[in-house]
This record gives C-alpha cells, structure tokens and sequence, in this order.
C-alpha cells in the first residue's frame, strides 16, 4: 500500500475490504499521474515561474511544486531564497501531511508549528539549527478528484497565511492543473500525429513500410553515404509468377502470400537493413554500410530463404537484382541500376541474383541460380 496517503497498520479482517478499496483507489491515482508524464521531466519555466510567483505571494522563502508517486515526493520546481538557496528542501512525503489535505479537500491546509505538532516534530527538517517550522499547501487535484501533489510553502517562522494569501495558493493551484491539462492534451495530441505518421509510411496489407518510406529512407542513407563515402547497396525483389497464384488461387490468397514473403524477407534482414514495399510484388531492401560483394550476399540469403519456405498453396522463389551506389551518378541511377538487375534474372529465368549496371537491360551477364 501506497504510504504517500495513509500510515501502514495491521487491519483487522473486517477492514481488509476497505484497505482493498483504498489500494484500487491508489493505483487509479498513480494511473492519472502517469497519464501527465511530469514525473522526471525537465524543468519548465510555467512551472518555475508559478513557484517564484508563490513564494513572493506568501512571503515565504521557499515554494515547492511537488508531485507524489507510490513511495516519493518528486519535485518539480523550487523557489528559495537565502540559506535555502542551496539545500534540497524537500519535506518526505508524509502520510500525516497527506491525510490532512485529504480531510480538508479543495482548501489550503496550514501547520502553524510543526515542531509543536504532534506527528511531525521527529520530521528531519525540523530538527537542529535553520529548522522548518511552518507548513502550508493546497494539493493538485486531477480532473477525477485525485490529489496528484501540491503546491507548497514553508519558513523557520510559526505564522500563518492570511485570507488573500490562501486565496492567492488555491488559484495558482489551479493554473497548475491548467499546465497540467495541457500537457496531457499535447501528449494525446503528439501520440495520435505519431499514429497518423506511423501510419502514413506502413503498407497496410504486409506492414512493412511503403514506397513513401522507402523514398525518405532512400534520400536519408544516399546523403550519408554522400558525406561519409560509406557504401550502399539496394537490392530490388521480384516475387516470381505471381500473376500465375493470383489467377488460379484468388486474390486473397494473393494477399495472404504477399504477407508471408514481407515476414520471410523481414526476418532475413540485418539490424540496420531496410525493408518495404515497391509496388505490387515488388519489395526492395536499402543496405546502408554495404559493398557489392557484401550485398550479393545478403542477397543470395534471402533468395535462398524464400526458395526454402512453405508458403500456402505451393512454394515461391523470387528474382533480385542487385545495384551498388555511385555517389556522382546520384541514387536515382542506383534505383535504375538494381531494377536492369531484376530485369536480367528474370529474363535469365527466374530465382536468380543478378548485378544490375546503369543502361543495361540485355540478359546476358552474370546471374547466381
């Protein structure tokens, strides 16, 4: 159980529900917190903006805005002023202080001495020289009711804040809530564009990414071979008779074929490989840091591995055509090369590897069975 909210004690069987109750009420509450992504962010001038703001309000020399996860009081920011400045001044997420803002919702709760108060004179920071004395803070609520932290002041002085002042804490709470809020909105906001995006450059039928995103890919890795003289390679992949499967077992077991094959040549890649989708039957695999010797390889591996797997209806076997990128011919002469490869195997009949070379569509040359 959470002991931001209450002390932990043995209950009697008859109050186990209630402490399950409380338990499922807590982690509702820790689900809130999350949905704001504020724990271990970084620091945020609104935020920081609304402490100094606090402190000088109450005339107080320290302000916190602080949130409560299961077990901690992480600060978000902190205003301090003079031998303050520079310690962590961060009161323990207390289940006495806790217990108070929850008797007392929607109102700022004070301790006029804590070191009078019973329960929180062993606290740390009220102990020796400088210590703690006041206490004031009004809790962040969530839009549900839940209290997710507070804004909060404190000083060496026993005092008490005045009407106006209390006033003062509760709307700046509130504009806390309002950032709040609108964090979580843009969070939404930047998730569903993420979506929106993901979804923009995925081929909806085999999941691989699509002829969009092998075009960013492309212009991406022809740059960084460009200024780094890495190589790159591309292979172009033709998935053989396939008009054939489509005419005699049906489009959608066209469609299912297509996907089994993106999974096969998907599991036959490299880490830093990329697959998608050309066009029809058609894949292509962008191999960045790659030699032709290297992508003739790679090439023979995943025409090897279709050629060996069960697919529905009968087996497949693809035709590649393989290109190296010559930086001053530019990646449009690369795709070019590696499509006359394609042309080549298939004409050199089917389920071969072939080099392709800019202007040469004739089937002659070197072709791999």
């Amino acid at each position: 159980m959470n002991e931001i909210f209450e002390v932990r004690h043995s209950l009697p069987a008859a109050k186990l529900a209630n402490q399950i109750i409380r338990e499922e009420e807590e982690a509702a509450r820790l689900q809130a917190l999350e949905s704001y992504e504020i724990l271990d962010s970084a620091p945020e001038k609104s935020y920081d903006d609304i402490a100094r703001l606090t402190a000088y309000v109450c005339a107080a020399p320290v302000a916190l805005i602080s949130f409560y996860d299961h077990e901690h009081q992480w600060v978000k920011s902190r205003h301090s002023t003079g031998n303050f400045a520079d310690r962590a001044l961060a009161l323990p997420p207390s289940p006495l202080l806790c217990e108070r803002m929850v008797q007392h919702p929607g109102r700022v709760m004070q301790i006029t001495d804590m070191g009078l108060d019973e329960g929180f004179a062993a606290l740390p920071l009220l102990q020796g020289s400088g210590k703690l004395r006041f206490y004031a803070a009004m809790p962040i609520y969530s839009p549900s009711g839940d209290i997710l932290g507070a804004l909060t002041v404190l000083d060496r002085r026993a005092r008490s804040l005045a009407p106006e002042q209390c006033q003062a804490l509760e709307t700046l709470s509130r504009q806390i809530q309002e950032l709040l809020e609108m964090r979580r909105t843009l969070i939404g906001l930047s998730d569903a564009n993420a979506k929106l995006g993901q979804q923009n450059i995925t081929d909806a039928l085999t999941g691989v990414p699509n002829r969009r995103a092998y075009d960013q890919k492309l212009t991406e890795e022809y740059s960084r071979a460009k200024r780094t003289g890495a190589p790159l390679s591309m292979l172009l992949i033709d998935i053989d008779n396939f008009k054939e499967y489509n005419d005699n077992f049906g489009h959608p077991a066209g469609d299912t074929a297509l996907q089994s094959v993106a999974r096969v040549l998907m599991s036959s890649l490299r880490p830093y490989d990329f697959l998608a989708r050309y066009g029809g039957e058609e894949f292509v695999i962008i191999l960045p840091s790659t030699d032709l010797t290297d992508a003739i390889v790679v090439a023979e591996r995943v025409r090897g591995l279709v050629a060996g797997s069960e697919f529905p209806h009968r087996k497949f076997t693809i035709s590649i055509g393989v290109a190296r990128l010559d930086v001053d011919a530019g990646a449009r002469a690369l795709v070019q090369a590696a499509d006359n490869g394609l042309y080549r195997a298939k004409a050199a009949g089917r389920n071969k590897v072939v080099v392709g070379k800019l202007n040469d569509t004739s089937p002659a040359g070197s072709a791999t069975p």
